[in-house]
């Protein structure tokens, strides 16, 4: 397989998204063996070091696993990786393979966040549950701009998620808004349903506070499950208080 040169700036991060890519896009496939680190380097015109260091960001990410002997395979992503593989395409400009994606990332975002609900407000301590009611109030009163709508959303569900008291679910948002995976590929007027529904996120907040976590949950759900449109809404448009 002919690699292209890259130029000496970042010469690791260029081998290592060059692979990557190849992996995932299947032209190496799970099980076959990758070339030697003497033939990487030769063929993408770098030093060895560059190449050892980019096979083990690929094997960090699950892609790659050194046999015994020195044999470095190819792993199958869809076992072996993580999100880290999702995110490390989305900040080079690049998708996994899949055409489900931003909807599998969208039905992740809403189970985390209704469960969290639910935790936060059977767990959430009082300030933290008092500061989810003011960032509640803080969100409608930016009404109707989405895109300001949409980083005070990412605030509350913060709050939210911390107040949950479950660091799985704190990982997982920090890795959907790290990427922005769950919504930067779906355009904001495409979720205006969810982001304009002030009353929705006002109610949620207040479940939280009252610590009902059925209520809590059942206001996350209508909020993350929230049909994706395609963006036809007016600037103008109205939320609903």
């Amino acid at each position: 397989m002919a690699f292209a040169p890259v130029p000496r700036a970042s010469v690791s991060d260029h081998v290592f998204g060059q692979l990557r890519d190849a992996i995932v896009s299947g032209r190496y496939q799970p099980g076959e063996t990758l070339p030697g680190e003497r033939e990487l380097a030769a063929a993408f015109e770098v030093n060895r070091h560059a190449v050892r260091e980019a096979l083990r960001r690929l094997q960090q990410l699950g892609l790659l696993r050194v046999s015994q002997g020195g044999a470095t395979r190819v792993l199958d992503w869809r076992v072996h990786a993580g999100l880290d593989l999702a995110l490390s395409l989305a900040r080079s400009g690049d998708v996994l393979p899949v055409e489900t994606l931003v909807r599998d990332m969208l039905e992740m975002r809403a189970c985390v966040g209704i469960d969290a609900a639910r935790l936060c407000a059977e767990r959430g301590d009082p300030a933290v549950t008092a500061a989810v009611v003011r960032a509640a109030e803080e969100y409608a009163a930016l009404a109707p701009d989405l895109p300001r709508m949409h980083d005070a959303d990412i605030a509350m569900w913060r709050l939210i998620v911390t107040g949950s008291g479950n660091t799985a679910y704190l990982l997982a948002f920090n890795s959907l808004v790290a990427g922005a995976l769950a919504v930067d590929d779906v355009p904001l007027d495409g979720r205006a349903a969810e982001l304009l529904d002030v009353a929705g996120h006002r109610r949620l907040a207040a479940a939280i506070a009252a610590c009902q976590g059925a209520a809590a949950a059942r206001h996350a759900r209508a909020l993350l499950t929230a049909p994706v449109t395609t963006p036809t809404t007016p600037s103008g448009r109205e939320a609903r208080a």
